[in-house]
């Protein structure tokens, strides 16, 4: 089964993004986080600095591939 931690090293390979090119697609989502703290992510999982990627993590980095790649969601209360 893979981890929140492979899905993220994957997803960054498959879309050939740097750490910086990551920091800021949580940025679109209005999620901080520092480039030390996502290294310790994509460590190998024996290295004593290795750090869990958790479930908001991921989601968060989800939904703002999903902004750059498609754009925001359309104002959805404006009516026809």
């Amino acid at each position: 089964m893979l981890s929140n931690n492979d899905i993220l090293k994957k997803l960054r390979v498959a879309h050939q993004l740097r750490n910086e090119d990551i920091i800021e697609i949580l940025k679109l989502v209005d999620f901080e986080i520092s480039k030390g703290a996502l290294g310790d992510m994509f460590r190998n999982e024996n290295h004593p600095k290795y750090v869990e990627a958790g479930d908001q993590i991921l989601r968060n980095f989800l939904n703002g591939l999903i902004i750059k790649l498609r754009g925001p969601a359309p104002n959805k209360t404006a009516k026809k």
